[in-house]
């Protein structure tokens, strides 16, 4: 599908700049069942095929139990889709059931969740990557979301920096990589919407009511009337070798 060489063109420059893959490693793909995470499982099995250095792929979906969360019920999902995109893919697929809606919406009540919610999603998968004998994890976020983060930074908290294209977690002794952080999210949503991949609806209350889409909307605003902002943005980052990113 010509889709899926424009993504690889993309991840192949992005493994290859910062060095994301060795020879032997084990990478765990994060599923969150949206297009980005579906789009880089993808990319991830196909560049097996030709990149020259050997790795394996699993891919990990964390099932937040929103069929146990009393506040915001809803009905479980096997994820049957899913796995067959994996199993078309030749690639492993594990779920870890949780209860963290439960305890984030019914125990602890959170009225901002989002920052407690994506740091325990990620102390969970990172445990689950290990426990299936990862070395690295991959993560779909894509260069919109480099820039994005980089303003909410900048807004929110008064902090020059966004994320890093491949992050050491010593304690843990994992790599996180984000071998998307070149593709723009158009070239994701064009792929997703080709491939008819099996995107799942978040059940989540705070879906698309967080800071992170106000500061979308505003860049796409402000993009219109300016083009290439978020080119330029990046490549400020990257002339200013921030957080690991270089030209």
């Amino acid at each position: 599908m010509k889709e899926i060489q424009k993504i690889l063109s993309r991840v192949r420059l992005a493994v290859e700049k910062y060095d994301m893959i060795e020879d032997g490693d084990r990478i765990a793909v994060g599923i969150s069942g949206g297009k980005d995470s579906l789009t880089l499982l993808c990319a991830m099995a196909h560049l097996s095929k030709f990149l020259p250095r050997h790795y394996e792929t699993v891919a990990i979906m964390i099932d937040m139990g929103f069929d146990v969360c009393v506040s915001h019920p809803a009905p479980r999902c096997e994820h049957e889709e899913i796995k067959k995109l994996c199993d078309s893919l030749g690639v492993e697929f594990y779920v870890k059931r949780t209860e963290l809606a439960k305890i984030i919406f019914d125990t602890r009540k959170e009225s901002n969740p989002c920052s407690l919610c994506s740091r325990m999603r990620r102390g969970i998968l990172h445990d689950t990557a290990k426990e299936l004998g990862c070395n690295k994890v991959a993560l779909g976020h894509h260069f919109d979301d480099v820039v994005e983060t980089f303003m909410l930074n900048l807004f929110f908290e008064g902090r020059v920096g966004s994320f890093s294209p491949v992050t050491l977690l010593s304690r843990k002794e994992l790599y996180v990589i984000r071998p998307l952080v070149m593709t723009e999210e158009r070239m994701i949503k064009s792929f997703t919407k080709k491939a008819g991949l099996p995107v799942e609806e978040s059940p989540c209350p705070e879906d698309k009511h967080t800071e992170r889409e106000y500061i979308k909307e505003y860049l796409h605003a402000f993009d219109r009337r300016h083009r290439g902002l978020y080119r330029r943005i990046f490549g400020a980052l990257e002339r200013g070798n921030i957080d690991g990113w270089h030209e």
